[in-house]
């Protein structure tokens, strides 16, 4: 009797995980249709990529691009042709995009976050290294300057030219915090400071 009660689970088991199986075998996705070109994962020698056209617009003379989100390094919309790469003798970007400068030519003018150090001075005499600040107490050195700060010098680091290929499609709609978000940045004043334990100097 017991054997006889085995091998009816045993019967039943197996019918259950056939059918099953059989199910999930209809429901199989093909390899091809995994990635977002649907091609062979195997092999790159069909695959053609879209070709990158960059901007060919002279500086002045582009559209700007609306920001992807509240405060996001605006992208550059003209050609960067022989202005990359940033080196420390050459960086063309701040001659249109320097404060004072900007406005006469209908550039957009870097924001004050960019002329402020949140690096703090420290102290060496060729002997002796002594912080300026006390890492236990959690303090933050900042100071404003007159000059682009130079964590901000190397500005590919974060606004790059845009390519007009074509964007894989997504339904991401951007909800700005301040009514003219798409275009400027709210980083100013003490929105740069807020919410820091800061040592303002």
């Amino acid at each position: 009797m017991r054997l006889i009660t085995k091998i009816g689970l045993g019967i039943v088991s197996a019918s259950v995980l056939f059918v099953a199986g059989c199910a999930a075998a209809q429901q199989t996705v093909s390899e091809e249709s995994l990635g977002l070109r649907k091609v062979d994962l195997y092999s790159e020698n069909t695959v053609t990529p879209e070709e990158t056209k960059y901007s060919q617009a002279v500086a002045g003379t582009s559209t700007k691009i609306v920001r992807a989100f509240q405060d996001a390094p605006p992208m550059i919309p003209h050609s960067t042709e022989g202005m990359l790469p940033i080196t420390v003798d050459n960086n063309q970007c701040v001659s249109c995009h320097t404060p004072g400068v900007a406005e006469t030519l209908n550039a957009l003018p870097y924001p004050k976050s960019h002329m402020t150090n949140f690096r703090p001075t420290h102290k060496f005499d060729g002997k002796k290294f002594e912080k300026s600040i006390d890492n236990m107490k959690n303090e933050i050195a900042i100071s404003e300057m007159q000059t682009l700060a130079g964590a901000r010098f190397n500005c590919s680091q974060c606004h790059a030219p845009q390519s007009e290929g074509q964007l894989v499609e997504n339904t991401f709609q951007a909800e700005y915090t301040s009514k003219d978000g798409a275009s400027k940045s709210s980083w100013e004043g003490t929105s740069l400071t807020e919410g820091l334990d800061t040592l303002m100097k």
